[in-house]
This record gives C-alpha cells, structure tokens and sequence, in this order.
C-alpha cells in the first residue's frame, strides 16, 4: 500500500515526522529573532492584526513563507535523490509537500476570517444598542473585506481539491502496478480482483480524505493554539472549576479526549466486523459470478447459505452501530452546549464583547474539532481499517508471510 507509491515508507514517515517536529520547535522557540535578524520582525502586541488580503502578505507571513521553503526543500532534495529507484517519488514527496503547504494556507485563511469576526461583531452589537455613529457603509466595507478573503478560499479549496484528486490517481496506480506484478502470488486470495481493483481505488479515496482531513487538524491546532492561548485572558473564572490559567486550552483538550476516548472504546468492534462483512459479501458476489457460466453454481441452497452470512453479519452491525451512533450523537449535542455553559460567568460580568466571544466561539471550535479530530472521522477510519485488512493479506502472501485470520479460514473452509 505504501512502499508502492512512497520511498522507504518507514523511514521517509519517520524522518518527516522528525524533521517537521524540529522545524515547529525551532520556529516556536527562534522563529521571531532569526525573522529580527533578517529584517522581518513579528507585529507588536499594539500592531492589530490584517483583517483583508494583506493579512497574507505581511512581514510575518514572509518570514514563514521562506522558513518553510528551506525546510521543506532540503527534505524533498534528500529524498529525490536517495531514492532514485522509487518512480513515483515525484509525486509522493513534492506532492505531500505541495498538499501540506496549501492545506496550511487554507487554515491561515480561517484565521483571516476570525480576525474579521471581532471588528464587524463589536460593529453589530453597536448598531443594535443605538450607537451614534453607525452607518450602512461601515458594515458593507467590512463585507468587501470578508468576499476578498471568502473568494481566496474558494479558489484555494479548489485547486487543492483538483491537484489531490490527481495526486490520490498516481497512488491507486502505484498499489494496482504494484499487485499485479505479483498476480501468481495473490490471485488465489478471496477476492483478489476485487481487492486490486476496488479495494486499492477505496484505499486511495479513503485515505485522501483522512489524511487531508489529518493535516488539516495538525495545522489548524498549530494556527489556532496561540490565539486561543491569547484569548484565555478574558475568561478568568469557569463555573465549578474557579480560575485556571489559560482555561479555554485545558476545556478543549479535556472535552476532546474525552470524546475521542469514548467513541474508541464504543466502537472498537466495528473494524473487525467491516472486515468480515466485506468478506461475506465477496463470497456471495463470487458464486453469483461463477454461476454465470456454470449451470452447476449458484444453486439456491448455496446461495440461501451465502446471503445467510450476509444478513447475520449486516444485522451485527446494525447493532454495535445503534449504541455507537447514540453515544456520538449524545456528544455531539452536549458539545453544542459545552463552552456556552463555562462562558456564562465572563459574559454575566461583561468582560467581553459581541465580537470577542464570536472570536473565542470560532478559535474553541476550531481547536476542539481538531483535537476530536477521530470523533469525526471514526466511521471513515473504521472502513479503511477493513479496506487496509483486505490489502494486508496481499501483502502477506506477497511476502510469504502467514495470511490474516480471516483469510486462512476462508482458505480452510474452501470457500
């Protein structure tokens, strides 16, 4: 699955593991005095921030822009030429590359658009109080503002979308040259061309939207931490709990882990039985095809026991899916509620405005959604963990390893 689109997966996931922890750290820790240095200091604590298009074109963003360029292609020249031998190194380096750097950059989007809340949110609630001053042109400035940066996101969403689905091709491409170069290993797996030819297309699909999904969380948490850090200082007192410090940061990742805790432990039967019902269903499919051409298969007791299978296994699911979906539904309404509840105190005592606690609702959400992150992507990750079962019993037999359980008990039964 991998080795067949990415050079020495192991060790290339590894070292860019690596190598991006160390690039954070060292722009965390050094970023704003090696930008000093080369002339492109950070805005000062009374320097408000862009809310139009120049957000993306100031000196910090500059400074970032060619920080991350150096990094990033002293990692993909490494890897370009230590991997010589690997023919889709093109695509899968500089194509990650390109789909990180877009995906952040649709996140500093969202940024833009939160710091466009708190002005035309202060500009409504003044209006509505009766404040002199206010006229019609104030807020529709504010909205040429926000259609500048809307129709950015549009046309960055869109080339990411189409250079992705491009991307996600050359990988399904990669897997199926890959299998079939090793047809007279696999063919005799349940289902081996429906696992080459499906389930390497579902693979690819699947993954594409996870793991975009993925780094979108990773840079939305890198993007949003700091402001949620730097708006913690209007929330000082939480209900039930008193005053700690940076309050907003703790909610959302003691809310998050909770949920994504509970989710785990209630769906953890899910992969197993995904796997299996994809097995059962490839076994009915199978008869019915040899029935085609053989008047001697697909004979009605056969069949009858096949479809048995399915139903058994599909009503299985329905019940393990029916107490899944209950526990994930209850969360998601109480997560509606969660921050409201510990805001209730800072907005009795009016310590924020309209458009603060339009900032804080924004950045909360944004890093409590990348924190659930599988909270929300549970049912996907279930799928391609039965999708990545069926690939794996390739690989075994490609490796001459034993088969998966499931597979040697097809292999068994004769199935």
């Amino acid at each position: 699955m991998f080795q067949s689109f990415f050079p020495k997966p192991k060790l290339f996931f590894s070292s860019a593991a690596i190598w991006t922890l160390l690039s954070v750290l060292i722009w965390f820790f050094y970023g704003d005095q090696m930008g000093t240095a080369l002339g492109m200091p950070p805005l000062g604590a009374d320097e408000a921030p862009s809310i139009s298009l120049g957000f993306f074109v100031t000196r910090d963003y500059l400074w970032f822009y060619l920080y991350a360029l150096v990094w990033t292609v002293s990692f993909g020249l490494f890897w370009q030429f230590y991997a010589k031998d690997q023919p889709w190194r093109t695509w899968s380096i500089w194509g990650s590359a390109f789909i990180i750097f877009t995906t952040y950059f649709g996140v500093q989007v969202s940024v833009a658009i939160n710091n466009w809340r708190r002005p035309f949110g202060d500009l409504l609630q003044n209006a509505l109080t009766g404040k002199e001053g206010i006229t019609a042109q104030n807020f529709y400035d504010l909205m040429v503002l926000f259609m500048g940066i809307a129709f950015l996101n549009v046309i960055v969403f869109v080339v990411v979308r189409f250079f992705v689905s491009h991307y996600v091709f050359r990988w399904r491409t990669a897997m199926n040259n890959y299998y079939m170069s090793q047809w007279q290993r696999v063919r005799y797996i349940e289902g081996a061309s429906q696992r080459v030819q499906e389930d390497t297309m579902r693979f690819a699909s699947t993954f594409e939207g996870l793991g975009v999904s993925l780094i979108d969380a990773l840079m939305t948490l890198i993007a949003f931490l700091p402001i949620l850090f730097s708006l913690s200082q209007y929330v000082t007192d939480l209900p039930i709990l008193g005053a700690i410090p940076h309050s907003l940061f703790w909610l959302a990742l003691v809310w998050s882990v909770f949920g994504t805790g509970l989710l785990a432990v209630v769906g953890i039967k899910l992969p197993g039985l995904e796997f299996k019902n994809q097995r059962v269903e490839a076994a009915y499919r199978k008869e019915l095809v040899y029935g085609e051409d053989n008047a001697d298969r697909a004979q009605p007791m056969t069949v009858r026991e096949l479809y048995s299978h399915v139903r058994t296994n599909y009503f299985r699911l329905y019940f393990h899916y029916l107490y899944f979906n209950f526990a994930r539904s209850f969360y998601g309404q109480a997560d509606n509620l969660f921050l409201l509840f510990f805001l209730v105190p800072t907005i009795v005592a009016v310590k924020i405005t309209y458009g603060i606690y339009q900032q804080i609702a924004t950045a909360f959400g944004q890093v409590s959604n990348s924190f659930q992150y599988l909270v929300n992507v549970w049912p996907t990750v279930v799928e391609l963990m039965s999708i990545y079962k069926r690939l794996r019993a390739f690989e075994a037999a490609i490796d001459n390893e034993p088969l998966p359980d499931l597979d040697q008990e097809y292999l068994e039964k004769g199935e």
